[in-house]
């Protein structure tokens, strides 16, 4: 789980470090872009995973506590991975389908197996 996070925060870490680069140049860009709330995500990830027993984590309509909740991973409920995101605190976020009521959502990264997804959505 920990070389999973220090992949993410190494990714993390190149878009930082290009963005000086990209404002020098006049094409300036956010380094991390949150999914507002209403944002999917593209299924770019084929991780199945079980959700941990004794667990239950919101799955909300964006990648922030201030958006909806839409349903709920908990109880070892099979979830496929799409992809994952950063809120603007730097943390992760997954956005996911729960096989076993057929919802989508936004999880926090923390909350979920293998601390989330591997790909990023690309926002």
């Amino acid at each position: 789980m920990r070389k999973i996070r220090r992949a993410k925060l190494a990714a993390l870490a190149v878009g930082v470090l290009a963005l000086p680069a990209a404002l020098v140049a006049g094409t300036a860009g956010t380094a991390s872009a949150n999914a507002s709330c209403g944002t999917t995500g593209p299924n770019l990830d084929t991780a199945v995973v079980s959700m941990t027993a004794g667990v239950s984590a919101n799955m909300r309509s964006g990648s922030s506590t201030g958006c909806g909740v839409k349903g709920w991973a908990d109880n070892r409920d099979s979830l496929d991975y799409y992809c994952y995101t950063w809120d603007p605190n730097w943390e992760s976020w997954t956005y996911l389908y729960n096989r076993h009521d057929g919802t989508y959502g936004w999880v926090k990264d923390s909350l979920l197996p293998n601390n989330g997804s591997t790909k990023h959505c690309g926002f």
